[in-house]
């Protein structure tokens, strides 16, 4: 008899993990307590893979042998305590996932950069003509790709959420850039449960593995002397050191490691890299170092880190307007990622920013608020903890209840030189659906603007 297998959850990790499931010769049952996508639905419906939307049949639930939960579903939730008490495991589509390849794995996780990193890692191992799928929290599907598992290699971006129920999976090649307050709401206000959570991306590492990390994180490197990491340890630092691994000095970066090829030390310019900022010289020394660890030949390398376009909403440039640069940063909602933002940028700044706080201190932003910022732009229907931050030290702070409105804001307040900066620091809910909708609006609006602008000087 099959085993039964639930799926919570019919987004892509869940439809993915249905779709492997299926493949895999399971009984499979997926239960949605909303509505299900259309694109999902016609996967299910094709493969004739049985389903429900808008609740849960309890009962049949609690018939699996096992259960696969999305990542957005807390722990917490009654139904999954209820599975969790009744003796039904609860993993993730990773860990489901990871049972069905041979290929190796490179998971990155970390509070801020993950996702540039993953996909800087993808994006260098592709042009150098290794054949690599990309997968995790960036909204690929794991399982969906292991199914035919063409790959010899899958970079995947983990979440925490996705490590909470993950157990046997195994990195062969582990990042963890940085650990800072975020998402607490999920581990009961505990940071000690989140960094916790962050260091199970090592777990069932062996001796053959590669575990590289941010060894000017503190919170790293105190965790790390509570665990017995069987990988070999390789450090990323914004300083010089000798031990394995890659530091930045005098605009550069360097490697410690051995290459096939390579008699001397391997160096590569910041200039010759994509990225702008200190802390994507970070994401660029993980991403490289995974790489030549990989055997990709350097001069291939740094080709791939000079050719490499991020993600949307990621510092996305998105044009000027009378000297006047626009950088769409919205997946920026914590108070550590506006920090590297406004560090990337020597030009004065005006700053769109807020939304949904979720508790921020702002008081780490606020020298440098105050040293790059000329004007506060507070987007949201309660900028009260934006306001009373940063009104005493930004020359000019506004308000806005709308995306047109800030921008308008933005460009009055700006002159030839400066960058408009939309950096939230906060969640998108209030006046958005997510961050995606937030990045796209304020797209849509510059690019709006830069075609009057086109359209004025065609007139002249």
């Amino acid at each position: 008899m099959a085993e039964n297998i639930v799926i919570l959850g019919a987004g892509e990790s869940g439809c993915g993990a249905a779709l492997l499931a299926t493949a895999k010769g399971f009984d499979v049952f997926v239960s949605d307590n909303g509505a299900i996508q259309d694109r999902y639905k016609r996967q299910l419906l094709a493969l004739a893979i049985p389903f429900e939307e808008g609740g849960h049949s309890i009962d049949r639930i609690l018939e699996a042998t096992e259960i696969i939960k999305s990542p957005g579903i807390p722990d917490q939730l009654e139904l999954v305590q209820k599975c969790v008490a009744n003796g039904i495991p609860v993993i993730s589509e990773l860990e489901f996932a990871a049972r069905y390849t041979d290929a190796k794995i490179i998971a990155v996780t970390g509070t801020n950069g993950k996702t540039t990193t993953t996909l800087l890692t993808h994006h260098i191992l592709k042009h150098c003509g290794i054949k690599a799928g990309l997968a995790g929290n960036i909204g690929h599907s794991l399982a969906k790709q292991v199914i035919d598992d063409p790959y010899d290699y899958y970079v995947v971006e983990v979440s925490s959420f996705q490590l909470d129920t993950m157990f046997q999976f195994r990195s062969n090649i582990a990042i963890l850039l940085n650990i800072t307050k975020d998402h607490l709401n999920r581990y009961e206000q505990d940071f000690e449960k989140y960094v916790k959570s962050k260091f199970r991306i090592t777990q069932n590492m062996t001796e053959e593995d590669c575990f590289i990390y941010f060894a000017d994180d503190e919170v790293i490197t105190s965790e790390m002397q509570r665990h017995q990491l069987g990988a070999a340890r390789f450090a990323i630092s914004m300083a010089r050191h000798n031990n394995p691994g890659a530091f930045l000095e005098n605009e550069k970066l360097h490697f410690n490691i051995k290459h096939p090829g390579e008699d001397a030390s391997i160096e590569i310019s910041t200039e010759d890299i994509a990225l702008l900022g200190p802390h994507n010289m970070i994401n660029a020394m993980a991403a490289s170092l995974a790489a030549l660890l990989c055997d990709v030949p350097l001069h291939d390398l740094v080709v791939a880190l000079g050719s490499f376009k991020n993600a949307a909403h990621r510092l996305e440039y998105l044009g000027n307007i009378d000297q006047v640069s626009f950088v769409n940063d919205s997946k920026a909602t914590n108070v550590d990622a506006v920090f590297y933002a406004l560090e990337s940028y020597d030009q004065p700044i005006v700053w769109i920013a807020g939304g949904v706080d979720k508790g921020n201190n702002y008081q780490s932003i606020r020298n440098l608020v105050a040293s790059k910022v000329k004007a506060l732009i507070c987007l949201g229907t309660d900028n009260a903890p934006l306001l009373e931050a940063f009104q005493q030290v930004v020359p000019k702070c506004l308000e806005a209840d709308n995306m047109e409105l800030a921008v308008n804001l933005a460009i009055e307040e700006s002159s030839a030189g400066d960058v408009v900066l939309l950096s939230p620091a906060c969640a998108s809910f209030d006046l958005f659906k997510n961050y995606q909708q937030r990045g796209d609006e304020f797209r849509r609006v510059i690019g709006n603007k830069k075609k009057v602008s086109s359209d004025k000087a065609l007139l002249v």
